[in-house]
């Protein structure tokens, strides 16, 4: 006695048209989700980076090396926008602030006696991402804060 299967024309047609969309919808979805790890790792990236140069080239710096001492705009366009190699610079923005000065240590007055501490900066890069297939914008931003030194 032989088994016969039943007929199932077009099948293979049927899911296919059902699973290739949504594979593909995965790919694009991985591909674009992988774009935006990296703008943020680069995003953090020039936050660490500006910190470290803007807390090593504060006034103690400037005296020694005979310049002034650089201000935010002039961190931005020395360490930000250099090393944005992937992001819209329009689409950048950043805030440098120090705690007190640019200098490495203040004087405090604690208990009668003189303290010397430190004085710290901190950066916050913020870059406005437009993802590649998808509509609307994702904001990416990183902080980073160092003591000053030099």
């Amino acid at each position: 006695m032989r088994y016969q299967t039943p007929k199932r024309k077009a099948t293979t047609l049927l899911e296919s048209a059902i699973a290739y969309p949504v594979v593909l919808l995965f790919t694009i979805g991985f591909m674009v989700g992988g774009m935006g790890i990296f703008r943020y790792q680069q995003v953090a990236t020039l936050s660490r980076e500006a910190c470290r140069y803007a807390s090593v080239h504060g006034t103690d710096y400037a005296k020694g090396a005979g310049v002034t001492a650089p201000t935010p705009q002039d961190i931005y366009n020395q360490v930000i926008l250099s090393k944005a190699i992937a992001l819209d610079p329009s689409n950048l923005s950043y805030s440098i602030t120090y705690n007190q000065s640019n200098a490495p240590t203040r004087a405090v007055i604690v208990s009668g006696e003189v303290q010397y501490v430190y004085n710290t900066v901190t950066v916050v890069v913020t870059y406005q991402w437009v993802p590649e297939a998808f509509f609307g914008t994702i904001t990416l931003t990183s902080s980073s804060s160092m003591q000053m030194s030099y």
